[in-house]
């Protein structure tokens, strides 16, 4: 998998959850990886593997639904995931020193802010543990989160890295609320051909390039060009630019 300088949103189709999938996917990318704690996505060598805060926090958020009066330890572990992303706001918004990259800024506010924090969130997992039954929603939080502290907290050590996958997530809602209205694709093809269409649409929107419009273009502009024609052009972030001009 090349690196790329342009936004992008690329999903892929494959038969199965074992690790060949994620392995032939993601192929020799030698670079930041963030993804959920499904370990078939740990074997990949020569990456940066990072957690997604995001998730750690929604069994929190799960946990709290079970609670008929709500509060209680599901609570008290919400107010730490607060201040964390209330944290990442501030953080966002701060101007670099002299010489200092927007990244190295976003590092050292980090360091000096949501490390205490995570540590003070670590020391309470540590504490309430053994008091939480494990075959519980509670329980499934207290055990997840510590299990994957090193990636979840690996965000703080590169400015370039983000806290979670949300931005990923917001884009792949669109095709799961679409599955719900076609169940399945009938074929392997059928599937590929979604996958194909929704990476488009979604780098569309990571470009801030109307997908109408940008189809109704490729729609004139493909059946012009020969079979063995360079499309490049036609990408979304390549039309973004012509139609800025």
């Amino acid at each position: 998998m090349a690196y790329s300088n342009e936004p992008i949103v690329l999903l892929d189709y494959q038969p199965g959850r074992g690790q060949i999938y994620p392995q032939a996917f993601v192929s020799d990318y030698r670079g930041i990886l963030m993804s959920d704690g499904y370990t078939a996505w740990r074997t990949l060598t020569g990456t940066t593997h990072l957690g997604c805060m995001a998730r750690s926090r929604r069994r929190f958020v799960d946990a709290l639904k079970t609670r008929k009066k709500g509060g209680g330890p599901p609570e008290q572990a919400l107010k730490f995931f607060e201040q964390l992303y209330r944290i990442e706001s501030q953080a966002g918004d701060k101007t670099p020193d002299p010489g200092e990259t927007k990244a190295d800024c976003i590092r050292r506010f980090r360091q000096q802010h949501s490390v205490p924090v995570l540590n003070a969130l670590k020391a309470w997992l540590d504490d309430i543990a053994p008091k939480v039954l494990p075959d519980t929603k509670l329980g499934d939080a207290v055990s997840y989160t510590p299990n994957q502290w090193k990636y979840l907290t690996r965000y703080t050590e590169d400015g370039r890295m983000s806290i979670d996958n949300n931005l990923l997530e917001r884009n792949i809602r669109i095709f799961a609320t679409g599955r719900k209205s076609w169940l399945f694709s009938d074929t392997v093809d059928g599937a590929n051909a979604s996958a194909v269409v929704y990476s488009l649409m979604l780098t569309c929107r990571a470009c801030g390039v109307e997908p109408l419009a940008y189809l109704r273009h490729i729609l004139t502009e493909l059946p012009q060009r020969p079979t063995d024609a360079d499309v490049t052009d036609l990408l979304p972030f390549n039309f973004a630019k012509t139609a800025a001009v």
